[in-house]
């Protein structure tokens, strides 16, 4: 009987254990991931394309949920508060943003497909580096500006919906909900679906043209093939990027739709939350596994080759 007793008392410590074990693995994963694809589109010149800036905007946004959202989550997770109510204000308006800034880079990574495979005749005068840089630039502004409004209540009063000392709260009334619903997931989604359906659809009517076409010169034709093979690609490598991300945020949303209102604290939502947080660990892995180029990026980093002299020149794809 009080063998019994003593286990019943040491499995919670276990789980607990178990469950910080899983979240350090997963937060230290995170950020020594996305660095790496930051360190890789960043240094190596041949990746410095107008596709893999979009790619880097996203591996940065994933990279910041890894170094601040992750470990705050982990602190929150263990028991009160005690990091005062700047920091919660600051933790709560970065992870809104960040989230943001992430659906805003899958949105602009659809474009750019989109415009790669459907108009590939002027994708280079329409998608160019600096006209790209830009939208990143809007995506990232517009998500700060964004959230400052939505949690405008909030920043001014970080504590008006604490029930008790140490607590981390924040409250979004019904209608702001909803529109956060329709303007960060919904709206954006949508917009992905309708674009990646586009692009399969122009993608297989290309295939199949191709096939049936007999190419009076024979050289020309497989440079265009390859070319198209290689959009297709990223298309493809993208397009699970975005499906990853609709697995891993959908159950987050609908509990926030289930719920009267959006409401969350450091004990609500929990398992959700981690969920959306695992799907910036997922994407660096996802480009590892589709992304010749990343793996060959990753040998350099780690060998130290990337510290010899015009490293940045090197073969990658």
């Amino acid at each position: 009987m009080n063998t019994h007793t003593v286990m019943d008392l040491m499995i919670p410590d276990y789980e607990a254990m178990l469950i910080y074990s899983l979240q350090c693995f997963v937060t230290i994963l995170t950020v020594v991931l996305n660095l790496l694809v930051i360190i890789s589109v960043s240094h190596f010149r041949q990746l410095h394309t107008t596709t893999n800036l979009l790619v880097l905007s996203l591996a940065v946004a994933d990279f910041l949920v890894g170094l601040l959202q992750m470990p705050v989550e982990i602190l929150l997770y263990q028991g009160c508060w005690t990091l005062g109510d700047f920091i919660c204000t600051v933790n709560f308006f970065l992870g809104f943003a960040i989230f943001s800034v992430s659906v805003g880079s899958m949105v602009l990574i659809a474009v750019d497909r989109y415009v790669a495979i459907c108009n590939p005749m002027f994708y280079s005068t329409k998608v160019t580096v600096r006209r790209v840089q830009h939208c990143i630039f809007l995506c990232w502004m517009f998500s700060a500006l964004y959230n400052s409004w939505l949690l405008r209540n909030f920043l001014i009063q970080p504590d008006r919906y604490n029930s008790c000392y140490g607590e981390c709260v924040v409250v979004v009334n019904y209608v702001e909900g909803v529109v956060d619903l329709v303007v960060t997931f919904f709206g954006p989604i949508t917009v992905i679906i309708v674009l990646y359906i586009r692009v399969f659809v122009v993608a297989v009517s290309q295939a199949r043209a191709m096939c049936s076409h007999i190419a009076a010169v024979r050289l020309q034709r497989s440079e265009t093939v390859k070319v198209k093979k290689s959009e297709m690609k990223a298309a493809r490598t993208l397009g699970v990027v975005v499906v990853v991300f609709l697995l891993c945020c959908s159950p987050y949303y609908c509990y926030t739709v289930a719920a009267e209102n959006s409401s969350i604290a450091a004990s609500s939502a929990a398992i959700q939350l981690w969920l959306v947080y695992c799907n910036s660990c997922l994407n660096p892995v996802i480009y590892a596994f589709f992304y010749p180029w990343f793996r060959k990026c990753i040998k350099h980093i780690l060998t130290l080759q990337i510290l010899q002299p015009d490293s940045c020149n090197a073969n990658v794809l």
